[in-house]
């Protein structure tokens, strides 16, 4: 693929970026969020979405701080934002448009909340309830039981479960292999991790990152325009397996 990298460089930015007032405090809160998170699970036995829903809270009280300690005239400081930056280096012309929007410089949890993309983590919970209903009814054993049974080699299953993943979010396929709990060897479970982080790549809608760039970069990167990678990740995605199989042949 990097072949097809245009050969030009980017303009180098010699401007200083400063960051912003309260920055390391947020930071610190968020190592603070995951250290409550892993200590609700492991002290309070509490799921660990608990722990992320405080954390939620850290920062909402951290933000009012930051809302009434902020002066009048900074509160209402415009600041242009280039949003197609990033993307100005795709080679492609709709990258090229500029939009400059003024940003409130103060900072507001409740307004980052609200302009999360919430088309994506709607899609992410839709697929999660889909594998704990499956789950539930049975679907799941019956699909390990067949897959993993003993008229199917695990290669062939863990390689499938690679290209259903490109479909599927990988994520989510990785999940419902581990609620099947197969018995399977070392080896094989390195296997299905391996198939289905790559595997999920084949198709835009087979990873997170892709779910999500595509609905932050809407008509830059779409689904139609990852297809001319396919054929370069399939060659990956095989490749990969039998790099897997050479490497760690005494996990099998």
């Amino acid at each position: 693929m990097t072949l097809f990298i245009p050969k030009e460089s980017p303009e180098a930015v010699t401007e200083a970026q400063e960051m912003k007032r309260g920055g390391w405090v947020i930071i610190g809160l968020f190592a603070l969020t995951i250290i409550t998170s892993a200590c609700f699970e492991n002290f309070l036995h509490l799921p660990p979405a608990a722990g992320m829903m405080l954390g939620l809270t850290y920062l909402s009280f951290f933000s009012y701080y930051l809302q009434k300690t902020t002066s009048s005239t900074h509160l209402f400081a415009p600041v242009k934002v280039d949003y197609f930056a990033p993307m100005k280096y795709m080679g492609n012309p709709k990258a090229a448009i500029q939009q400059d929007e003024e940003i409130d410089q103060s900072f507001d949890v409740f307004h980052k909340v609200a302009n999360l993309e919430w088309d994506t983590l709607l899609f992410f919970y839709g697929v999660m309830v889909c594998v704990g209903g499956l789950s539930f009814i049975g679907y799941l054993e019956l699909t390990s039981n067949y897959l993993y049974g003993a008229d199917v080699d695990p290669t062939i299953a863990n390689i499938a479960v690679g290209i259903a993943s490109a479909f599927v979010d990988n994520g989510t396929i990785m999940l419902a292999v581990l609620t099947m709990q197969p018995d399977i060897s070392q080896g094989q479970w390195l296997l299905v991790t391996l198939t289905a982080g790559v595997g999920g790549s084949l198709l835009a809608v087979g990873s997170a990152a892709g779910v999500g760039l595509m609905g932050q970069a809407k008509g830059v990167y779409t689904f139609t325009s990852h297809l001319k990678w396919t054929p370069v990740i399939a060659l990956g995605y095989f490749g990969s397996i039998a790099a897997h199989f050479f490497i760690n042949d005494r996990f099998f």
